[in-house]
């Protein structure tokens, strides 16, 4: 007995010095990018440029941060991207929240079928429905303009992703609490007020970090919308380093370091309530 328990401590054991190795070797190959990354901002171009690659800088420079932002208006694009990002989150919320409300606890006619249409809003590559948004947004005098980047993911995946999240949390909220609202004369604006927004602020806090990510890295829209170099944003910002005589990889790295940091710096406060979120809406449903 003795014999067979300190087997299956050792078996135990082993087992978990593989996970711990596999784990690490999974994290060094995920790692290595944003390791070479940042390591390639601090090289000259000659260095970049070098075979064998170096992979450390020698000499260390920081001053492809700094022709980065003499060259272009970067502060421009930092500041269109925060703002773009933050009106798309708020107003995903706010269009997620009630639709996920009204699918979670109000019955009506279509219900189902109209939230089977949302839902097919994920399910379609924005590189099928860019031409038609684009000639859309177009006829709405919308292109080359800030706000038709706005409404773009509100409306489309953004908000369809938040309007599943937001209706699977509300699922799991019980129905007592909105008859016992009922019966104190309340409304379901304002049941939806006061009782389910303070439940749902965890999974709110999560729909605002995926979107206002989601709108940050959005490159693909901004490239077919705008036009005129003060509107772009950081992704976008980004390609100006790329011409016919080739890519300043230098550069672009350092712009990339620069867009991605504070992406790295929200997702590691925030991952924890964004995991529980996620597992959390597919409790039930």
């Amino acid at each position: 007995m003795r014999i067979d328990s300190e087997r299956a401590r050792r078996t135990k054991k082993r087992k978990k010095i593989v996970h711990y190795l596999v784990c690490s070797i999974i994290a060094v190959i995920m790692l290595f990018p944003f390791y070479w990354m940042l390591t390639t901002s601090l090289k000259t171009y000659s260095n970049v440029m070098k075979f064998p690659p170096q992979w450390w800088p020698d000499p260390f420079t920081l001053d492809n941060y700094i022709e980065l932002f003499s060259r272009h208006p970067f502060l421009t694009y930092l500041w269109n991207s925060v703002y773009i990002a933050a009106l798309v989150s708020l107003g995903v919320v706010f269009v997620s929240s009630l639709a996920g409300y009204a699918f979670a606890k109000i019955r009506f006619k279509g219900s189902n079928f109209l939230f089977l249409v949302i839902l097919s809003g994920m399910m379609m590559p924005i590189e099928v429905t860019i031409i038609p948004l684009f000639l859309a947004l177009s006829e709405m005098n919308l292109a080359n303009s800030h706000f038709g980047l706005i409404i773009q993911p509100i409306f489309g995946y953004c908000g369809a992703f938040g309007t599943f999240l937001m209706r699977q949390f509300f699922i799991t909220v019980p129905t007592e609490l909105i008859e016992a609202g009922k019966i104190d004369g309340a409304s379901h604006l304002r049941i939806f007020n006061k009782i389910m927004l303070p439940l749902a602020s965890s999974t709110i806090a999560t729909l605002v970090i995926f979107s206002f990510l989601q709108s940050w890295n959005d490159y693909l829209m901004p490239l077919v919308l705008l036009n005129d170099s003060r509107t772009y944003t950081l992704p976008l910002g980004l390609k100006l380093f790329a011409s016919e005589m080739g890519v300043e990889w230098n550069l672009v790295m350092a712009g990339a370091t620069f867009s991605t940091l504070p992406m790295m710096i929200v997702f590691f406060f925030s991952q924890r309530k964004f995991m529980e979120s996620l597992a959390m809406a597919g409790i039930k449903g």
